[in-house]
């Protein structure tokens, strides 16, 4: 099936409309827009239009991977590499965060390109004649997300690559949930203050986020964690570095103690002042 093909049978999935109804209709919408030069605020509205279309056809095409099968045919037929990891894709697959952390970064990168192509140099066209005829402004527009959604994944993989390297800077992560739990430190009345103020802070992040935690204290490896959360390892590992981070910072602002015994040399060097 070719990318166009795919395409519009995502978004005709998706919109209730007829395909040549929906074309009358943006031919139209372009029309009054190009009175305004393609700005202002009716140009505002017909991007805040265009986008609530797009993102949740754009999902699914991140979900099932069509986005990133898409994306590297077409940049593999220019000869310009492109791939994504399983590890990174069973995480797209299962983890609605990073779904929309990377919808949202190719929509705001194809808009610009948008703009420029579809409507100031006229690249969309209701009068097209191809095999499948024209495409609604809405097909055009993702197929415009195809080209972005390269470099903003590529730049989410390098975020990620950045926290796992992190991650095994730390001494021994799950030895420091362990030890936070471990009885000795309930004898202080700071570990207990520190104990009741955890769970409040545990219970402000997602329930996945607690589960990993939880079950890191309670001795469970990675993959083990992974199971039963029906996530991978990375992911798992992500979540519990994140929510370290945030206890330093917790520590850092005075909302919690951390004894002096737990501080790594893996933790941020502003929050072990602010916890000393």
């Amino acid at each position: 099936m070719s990318s166009r093909q795919t395409v519009e049978e995502a978004v005709d999935a998706a919109l209730p409309t007829d395909r040549a109804l929906r074309i009358q209709q943006d031919a139209r919408r372009v029309e009054e827009l190009r009175q305004y030069g393609f700005m202002g605020p009716a140009y505002e509205v017909f991007e805040n239009d265009l986008c609530r279309q797009s993102m949740p056809i754009l999902r699914g095409m991140v979900r099932n991977g069509d986005l990133a099968r898409l994306t590297r045919k077409r940049f593999e037929d220019r000869q310009i590499p492109f791939f994504v990891s399983p590890d990174n894709a069973r995480l797209l697959h299962s983890s609605p965060q990073d779904r929309d952390e990377l919808v949202v970064d190719t929509l705001l990168n194809a808009l610009k390109s948008f703009r420029s192509k579809a409507l100031v140099k006229g690249e969309w066209s209701p009068a097209f004649r191809g095999p499948r005829g024209a495409s609604c402004l809405t097909s055009f527009f993702i197929g415009q997300c195809i080209w972005e959604f390269r470099r903003v994944y590529l730049k989410w993989a390098r975020r990620r690559e950045e926290l796992a390297r992190q991650e095994a800077a730390l001494l021994d992560v799950e030895a420091f949930f362990r030890l936070l739990m471990a009885p000795d430190y309930l004898a202080e009345p700071e570990a207990v203050l520190f104990g009741t103020k955890l769970v409040d802070l545990l219970a402000g992040h997602p329930a996945q986020t607690q589960a990993v935690i939880r079950m890191t204290v309670e001795g469970y490896q990675d993959s083990e964690i992974a199971d039963a959360l029906k996530t991978n390892p990375g992911a798992v590992r992500t979540r519990r570095y994140r929510f370290r981070s945030a206890l330093y910072q917790a520590a850092r602002t005075g909302q919690v103690w951390i004894p002096q015994q737990l501080h790594t040399t893996g933790a941020p060097r502003q929050a072990q002042r602010g916890a000393a």
